[in-house]
């Protein structure tokens, strides 16, 4: 059932902020009645920021990171070593791994995992794109930083089989990571050691 605050106005901005990830019709309320109490400048610059986030920000070509411009400023940046690849799932897993300051290559967007539960094949997923960018740039490593769930696993499985015919190194992350776990919920210090520390994937097998 629908609340009503007795303002059209009110509901329509609760009804809004609601959609948002983890926040219920009581959190809105709050949000919508804190944005009313600040200086209108405050309302206005947040949804320009907003709307020019949306309308500006666009997808890396070459990695499917976030990006201002056509090439993101990771695939840019000539101080990067482009001949080591590190695939993760989404952009929260790319800020997340930046932030162990450990990886010095560039990066590689899935978009999502493998996950036939939920409708998503590999045909969904950037993992053509990752097989072409092996074929054509000069990668010898392929870092699979992919979440150690099912369907991490999977994925990171099925990009093995797609990359067996290249003469290109397939690693993983070390298994200090939680089984289970999302990427972006791991510590920096764990994930970062589990960079440092990753294995070839071929020798995993043995672990199935």
């Amino acid at each position: 059932m629908e609340q009503s605050f007795n303002s059209r106005l009110l509901d329509n901005a609760v009804a809004e902020l609601a959609k948002l990830p983890g926040i219920g019709n009581k959190t809105a309320l709050r949000l919508a009645l804190h944005l009313l109490r600040q200086d209108k400048d405050y309302a206005l610059n947040l949804g320009h920021s907003i709307i020019e986030m949306r309308e500006k920000i666009r997808y890396c070509a070459r990695c499917h990171n976030i990006s201002e411009n056509d090439i993101c400023p990771i695939c840019s940046n000539p101080k990067r070593d482009s001949s080591v690849v590190c695939v993760v799932e989404n952009v929260k897993d790319v800020i997340t791994v930046e932030a162990t300051r450990e990886h010095k290559g560039l990066y590689h967007v899935l978009g999502g995992l493998i996950s036939p539960l939920d409708g998503i094949s590999p045909s969904d997923l950037e993992i053509d794109s990752l097989v072409d960018r092996v074929e054509k740039e000069n990668i010898t490593e392929v870092i699979l930083a992919l979440s150690p769930t099912m369907e991490g696993d999977t994925t990171n499985f099925y990009i093995y089989r797609k990359l067996a015919h290249l003469p290109v190194k397939v690693t993983m992350l070390a298994r200090g990571l939680s089984i289970g776990n999302e990427l972006e919920y791991a510590d920096e210090l764990t994930l970062g050691r589990s960079i440092q520390n990753r294995l070839l994937f071929s020798d995993t097998f043995h672990d199935r």
